[in-house]
């Protein structure tokens, strides 16, 4: 009860209510303060419109070549489900402008991980524009 002071405090108070279950390879306050992050910056605001008209600049395909790619790379679910999504509308809809080379995401490998701790998250998405 009463005011949260810090960051820490907010920690604390996020620790507590989700409890310890054994090792957790990530800090439970990670999470909230990522959601804070994700809504304060408005960093999914337009995610999707941006890849409308990033793929409407890309060059179609011609006779004898492929059309323009576009590759995304995610860094959270959040992110990954509205480039999924995106891709997909544009693959399967009524005008079906792109082709999607990627059926899943591509991840980092073990060793790229352990060289770049970062790349854990990270999915990679690709279309073509058709």
């Amino acid at each position: 009860r009463g005011e949260l002071a810090d960051t820490m405090a907010l920690a604390a108070v996020v620790r507590r209510a989700i409890g310890q279950r054994g090792w957790q390879r990530m800090d439970p306050a990670t999470r909230t303060f990522q959601a804070l992050r994700i809504w304060v910056n408005g960093e999914l605001d337009g995610l999707d419109s941006c890849i409308g008209r990033a793929v409407e600049r890309l060059q179609p395909a011609g006779e004898s070549t492929g059309g323009g790619r576009l590759a995304v790379i995610a860094f959270h679910s959040l992110e990954d489900r509205i480039v999924k999504h995106a891709f997909r509308a544009m693959a399967h809809g009524d005008q079906r402008v792109v082709r999607i080379l990627t059926k899943r995401p591509v991840v980092a490998g073990d060793e790229e991980v352990a060289a770049n701790p970062r790349a854990r998250s990270a999915k990679l998405r690709a279309v073509e524009r058709r």
